[in-house]
């Protein structure tokens, strides 16, 4: 079980050349990947979304890359002619307007200018920058996915605790449920009696009530898929990637706790549903950070 939220760093350090990735997740129903890096790697974007894709299936993923160059190779400048150009005319503008200035524009001058003269850098990334850029990915995601495993087995032990009190209280229903029937005739029983100021009631009349009662407060059924979810909560906990599965369960979830609610009509029920309702939320918080 991992959490979708996490952080992990890889670096490589080798002849010159540093580069370090970082990867920061947080929760997000789809996939979301956002990559910073130099412009040098621009071309490989799609190389580092693959690889984190392969690691990651749920979550916001924000990419940091840095890198450095130290490795001794050759430099290689080149002048900026148009902006050389545009030197050169407003010299020439300013000689004609002051005719009196000493007009001393020489080649040496115009490469001193701001941006005439620049150092070219690589186009792209050469095969040794791409190794160091997947190895040190690699090693992110295998941190960020150590970090998010641990914070995921912390969710599942708070997950399995709140499950063992949706069970408790599930019970608590299940016992006081059978009661509820016969509460209700005993108390039409009386409320007739007193209507009727010491009558006896048709028998045969009150238990067409009862069982009319009875019938839309049953929730057996209800009840039977509780206990079905809790099994299957705790059978898909020991997978791996469960988030959807466990997401779609507590909706489920919710679903029989609040029939449960409706058709009781009995306010201990009605209690007792309402502090399920309250646990599942807190197990549907939690669903929310698992990938």
């Amino acid at each position: 079980m991992l959490s979708m939220t996490g952080y992990g760093k890889g670096e490589y350090k080798e002849g010159g050349l540093e580069l370090t990735c970082e990867i920061k997740t947080v929760n997000n129903r789809y996939l979301d990947v956002s990559v910073k890096m130099p412009r040098i790697f621009v071309a490989y974007e799609e190389v580092i979304r693959s690889l984190v894709r392969e690691k990651l299936t749920r979550g916001h993923a924000d990419v940091f890359v840095g890198f450095k160059d130290k490795r001794e190779k050759p430099t290689c400048l080149s002048a900026d002619l148009a902006l050389a150009k545009s030197y050169v005319e407003a010299a020439k503008s300013l000689k004609e307007a002051f005719p009196d200035l000493v007009n001393d524009v020489t080649v040496s001058s115009v490469l001193r200018y701001p941006d005439v003269l620049r150092q070219d850098e690589a186009a792209s990334a050469d095969e040794e920058m791409i190794f160091a850029l997947k190895f040190a990915l690699s090693q992110a995601l295998d941190n960020l996915n150590e970090m998010r495993k641990i914070e995921g087995e912390k969710l599942k032990e708070d997950m399995l605790s709140r499950m063992a009190t949706i069970e408790s209280l599930v019970k608590q229903v299940s016992e006081r449920a059978p009661l509820v029937a016969k509460e209700y005739k005993e108390k039409l029983t009386a409320r007739i009696k007193d209507y009727l100021e010491g009558i006896n009631p048709d028998e045969g009349r009150l238990l067409t009530e009862v069982a009319v009662f009875t019938d839309k407060s049953n929730i057996d059924e209800e009840l039977t898929r509780l206990y079905s979810h809790i099994e299957q909560f705790r059978t898909i906990c020991e997978e791996g990637i469960v988030g959807r599965k466990l997401d779609f369960l507590v909706q489920e979830f919710n679903r029989e706790a609040n029939t449960t609610c409706s058709k009781s009509n009995d306010v201990n029920i009605t209690r007792l549903g309402l502090a399920l309702k309250n646990e599942i939320e807190k197990v549907r918080e939690q669903v929310q950070n698992l990938e």
